[in-house]
């Protein structure tokens, strides 16, 4: 098989972005589209148009129907097509499969709110239990049949799609986890952030009633900066991640004994 090169096969993935973005803008209007239609509007192949198609319908921007796509029948919002090419991106969703590799048949567990932990409850089919106040992690695991999830209630924070209250807070309180799997808004030299202060304490309490704290962060969290901050590195015991960490992170990790995990 003749290889792509890097730069090119890079090139494609971009050109393809930006035309899913365009269809997307396209049936918001129309509201449904043909194969023959992609491939006359964007002058391209039957075999691009399907993969364009099977791209969209995976990512749940759009639903399949005899001969081409339309906007899935929701009564909510969907997301923009450029938040979910983020959302459930490549490095995200490896990060999630190594994530899944330490669940334990039966075990007992906090996911917290986050776009790849999100990424990691796509991947889930165990017999475990499930702790979260993440709208969007409680829902995708209501597709999985082996997992029991127990969905926190609250005041729902629209903007970040997680659920809030003080009852909540108490419950964890009296849980044992058997492990607690973290996404991060940011992550500094002294220690975890994020961008809400419930978001930060609902995420220490359950690291504060776990055995194992698990972080899951691609690459740019490293270079974000965010207001609340959780905890620090010496309540972490796995850091799972897409890329070789920064140096100073990189001696952290190794002055406190944390496990690093690259998912590439």
């Amino acid at each position: 098989m003749k290889r792509i090169p890097p730069n090119r096969k890079r090139w494609r993935i971009i050109y393809q972005e930006e035309r899913l973005v365009a269809i997307l803008d396209y049936l918001q209007k129309a509201r449904t589209m043909s194969v023959a239609d992609i491939c006359q509007r964007y002058t391209i192949s039957r075999d691009t148009a399907r993969r364009d198609i099977v791209k969209l319908v995976n990512q749940g921007a759009a639903t399949r129907t005899h001969g081409g796509i339309a906007l899935p029948d929701l009564g909510n919002k969907i997301l923009a097509y450029r938040d979910r090419l983020q959302t459930y991106s490549e490095e995200k969703m490896r990060i999630g499969k190594k994530a899944v590799s330490y669940l334990n048949t039966d075990g007992c567990y906090f996911l917290n709110a986050s776009t790849t932990i999100s990424c990691m409850a796509r991947q889930i089919d165990a017999q475990v239990s499930v702790f979260t106040q993440s709208l969007d992690v409680a829902e995708l695991l209501s597709q999985q049949q082996n997992a029991t999830v127990h969905l926190l209630g609250g005041k729902l924070n629209h903007e970040n799609r997680f659920f809030f209250s003080m009852e909540s807070a108490r419950q964890i309180e009296q849980i044992q986890f058997d492990g607690v799997f973290l996404g991060t808004a940011a992550i500094a030299e002294d220690g975890i952030y994020y961008e809400d202060e419930e978001d930060a304490w609902i995420s220490r309490l359950a690291a504060e009633r776990s055995e194992c704290t698990i972080i899951l962060a691609d690459h740019k969290k490293f270079d974000n900066r965010s207001r609340f901050k959780a905890f620090d590195w010496d309540t972490v015991d796995v850091l799972i991640t897409d890329r070789t960490l920064p140096q100073p992170i990189h001696t952290l990790m190794e002055t406190h004994g944390i496990q690093l995990i690259l998912a590439n």
